[in-house]
């Protein structure tokens, strides 16, 4: 399988020479080696014999291997077998950073939880991904869906009597990345005192965190954050309107410079004129009776034609875009932010397509794929060797189904 080109020509990236080794699966405790991996670090993927789980999800769970593995190597040891437990203890014994995201206690069974490697190895930094933090829930399963119903971000997102999960997972995403960040603070502490130590991050608490500002709204306001689609908006032009040929777009106009420019563009004297629009929140107090009056006007515009006069006004607008139509979007294609992938379980094999990269620049340069997203056990034979294992205790392990 061939890899991105070579990228000899960039500056060494920031966490170059690190060695990652990775216990995890679904997307939380990948997302997290994907950040460390995308920035330079070694990453080492230990998958089970039968290989991550979420290689073959279907639906909305199709993109998860190929989205947050790249960047890593593979190796496929079973657990089970203490041959396995104990060559995965020797793996992580070569580790600065050890990242798991299993449930409590079974990282313990395998010898391979921070007390038991930190004993041997006082440097090193341990990355556990969890549900909840150590409390009353801690011993719960929890999902991104979960968390969201029960840390107020269902509610939010969808309409009373109607709590919806946000349209990606977010909690997960943010976990793993809240993970790395603690990751990169102990480096750092590292760094200072010589000695690493245990980091943790949960799905409920980053949910909680989430929804924060919600929280202090009403501690400010005294009165209950409305869902979304419900909410008492701050602007009156802040909403989806359906246009011309039935398309949509989202318009804003959040200040009185951007009123006055918004009625000069479409030649809306008589609302510039008005005194009952004349600043924000006079527009807010009149937005029943406002949003019918923009609506009627611009549905004679197509969503295309709104736009321009939006963008050549320096105005906010947003077409409504689907996930898809993003391969083809001109700013990710000109700025960079796309980079080629193969898929590692495709059918049929070697299939290419384009992943998202991380959305920021380090010396101007984006966090580029150095390694596609790798087969099962893909380099369990080069690490195992770099491990001075010989070859015929490697095709022993092999025929033993001790690794793949």
């Amino acid at each position: 399988m061939s890899n991105p080109p070579n990228l000899q020509n960039l500056p060494q990236l920031p966490l170059a020479g690190l060695r990652v080794v990775e216990f995890t699966h679904m997307v939380m405790g990948p997302t997290c080696g994907m950040v460390l991996a995308d920035m330079g670090a070694e990453v080492i993927k230990v998958e089970p014999i039968e290989g991550d789980r979420t290689r073959h999800l279907l639906g909305a769970g199709a993109g998860f291997f190929p989205m947050f593995n790249r960047n890593k190597k593979s190796i496929a040891i079973d657990l089970q077998k203490p041959e396995g437990a104990q060559m995965a203890r020797q793996l992580a014994a070569t580790a600065d950073v050890v990242l798991e995201n299993f449930k409590p206690g079974t990282m313990v069974k395998y010898g391979l939880d921070y007390a038991s490697l930190s004993a041997t190895n006082p440097k090193l930094i341990y990355v556990s991904h969890k549900g909840f933090l150590p409390g009353p829930y801690e011993h719960r399963t929890a999902l991104d869906e979960v968390v969201q119903m029960m840390g107020g971000l269902a509610y939010m997102t969808g309409r009373s009597g109607d709590p919806l999960r946000a349209g990606s997972s977010v909690n997960d995403i943010m976990g793993g990345m809240f993970g790395a960040i603690g990751a990169l603070g102990a480096l750092v502490q590292r760094g200072i005192t010589g000695r690493g130590q245990e980091v943790q991050s949960a799905l409920f608490e980053n949910n909680v965190f989430l929804v924060g500002q919600h929280m202090l709204q009403y501690a400010v306001t005294g009165k209950p954050a409305a869902p979304m689609p419900e909410r008492i908006s701050p602007w009156a032009i802040y909403d989806v309107f359906t246009v011309k040929d039935n398309d949509q777009i989202f318009i804003a106009v959040v200040s009185d410079a951007q009123w006055l420019t918004f009625c000069e563009a479409f030649g809306f004297t008589d609302l510039k004129d008005n005194p009952d629009f004349t600043s924000n929140n006079d527009r807010v107090r009149m937005r029943p009776n406002l949003l019918p009056e923009l609506k009627a006007r611009l549905e004679k515009y197509s969503a295309k034609e709104i736009s321009r006069v939006f963008e050549s006004h320096g105005l906010p607008f947003a077409p409504i875009t689907r996930p898809e139509e993003l391969f083809k979007d001109e700013h990710l294609l000109v700025s960079g932010g796309l980079a080629d992938i193969v898929l590692p379980d495709s059918t049929p094999k070697g299939q290419v397509t384009q992943t998202a990269l991380f959305p920021f620049t380090l010396n101007g340069q984006r966090m580029k794929v150095r390694l596609n997203p790798p087969t099962k056990g893909e380099h369990t034979d080069e690490i195992l060797r770099e491990m001075g294992l010989i070859e015929s205790y490697i095709a022993e392990l092999k025929l033993s189904k001790t690794i793949a």
